[in-house]
């Protein structure tokens, strides 16, 4: 953001109000800009009912956040719509729209890169460069929305970065996006995923949200997990399903754990067995995610054959599980696949 001007979008409507209201202008114009600011437009000119004289005052004193288009991808598969969008300052993210029958779903990124280093994932490769803005989460869900047609009712905040590493500017977006006089997204139509940062999660807790928690597991032993999850070398499994279970006791949302079956890695019938005895009893539930490949990583997806070892083992053992479906694969927007990308040049 320009230094000179300050970021208008993240700001909610309180503080939009107090900014009026140092402008000498009537309360109910912080509603209209607020309005405006999340029906997509990308100047403050476009703003009709705003006298003139106060669109060029907000022009001179604030940023207008809006992503440019760099590329659109369309699945030939499923019509999974892949974006890659390219930020003010030119570092890039990617968004991915997904139609189901419930509804549309958006998958936004939090971050530009990621530094968990988790060994299946593209996002973290190259790292973390800067977190985004709570202006640039919501223009994921606003613009995605205007350049599809398509009514976005659900959000997972599972795309490129760690949610809770950005934990300030997420629950600042949470507030933004749920606001009924913006999107007025309800919280239970929104999934946050974490790799399980302990201290955020608990921090979490003491917001009695009620989106839905989806933990990145993707094993339930120390040793298997540390391999391919380097956080857990700081957290530990135990911490990690302690910590949920609070999280559980504490807001009544019920957690979800993300589990992508990699061959001859965490596929075993022992891994099987010790994920059902961590989670007998618990009221959890399992997203069996088939991996899906990237390239710089030379991981494989189970064979059909150890899937449905896996998925008996759990069902005998008496764990909520659904096998999450495949979307987007040719285009590379399935779990796990979003990665920062260079704008062209």
């Amino acid at each position: 953001m320009s230094e000179e001007r300050k970021d208008i979008k993240s700001r909610n409507l309180d503080e939009l109000t107090a900014i009026f209201a140092e402008l000498g202008e009537p309360k109910f114009r912080a509603e209209q800009v607020f309005q405006w600011l999340h029906r997509g437009v990308r100047s403050f000119g476009e703003m009709t009912n705003l006298p003139r004289a106060l669109r060029e005052k907000l022009a001179e004193r604030f940023e207008l956040t809006a992503p440019t288009v760099e590329r659109k991808q369309v699945s030939q598969k499923d019509g999974t719509i892949k974006y890659l969008w390219r930020l003010a300052d030119g570092n890039c993210v990617e968004t991915v729209v997904m139609e189901y029958e419930h509804g549309v779903s958006l998958c936004v990124s939090t971050q530009v890169g990621c530094r968990m280093g988790c060994l299946f994932c593209a996002s973290s490769i190259g790292g973390l460069v800067r977190n985004l803005e709570p202006s640039e989460i919501l223009d994921q869900v606003i613009f995605s929305g205007v350049e599809s047609g398509k009514r976005i009712s659900n959000i997972v905040l599972m795309g490129i970065g760690e949610p809770l590493d950005n934990f300030e500017n997420v629950m600042r977006f949470l507030e933004l996006v749920t606001a009924p006089q913006g999107l007025n997204i309800g919280m239970r139509h929104i999934s946050l995923s974490t790799c399980g940062i302990i201290e955020k999660v608990d921090k979490l807790c003491r917001y009695h949200l009620q989106l839905t928690l989806s933990v990145s597991l993707h094993a339930a032993d120390d040793e298997t997990r540390t391999k391919i999850m380097p956080i857990n070398k700081n957290v530990g499994v135990d911490r990690l399903f302690s910590a949920c279970g609070e999280y559980f006791n504490k807001t009544g949302r019920r957690v979800s754990y993300e589990y992508a079956l990699i061959r001859d890695v965490n596929d075993t019938a022992e891994h099987a067995r010790e994920l059902a005895r961590r989670l007998r009893g618990t009221g959890s539930h399992v997203n069996l995610i088939l991996l899906n490949p990237v390239v710089e990583r030379g991981l494989d997806a189970s064979t059909p054959a150890r899937v449905r070892e896996f998925t008996g083992l759990l069902e005998s053992g008496g764990v909520n599980f659904t096998i999450r479906r495949r979307l987007g694969t040719d285009i590379d927007a399935a779990c796990g696949q979003l990665r920062r990308l260079a704008a062209k040049t």
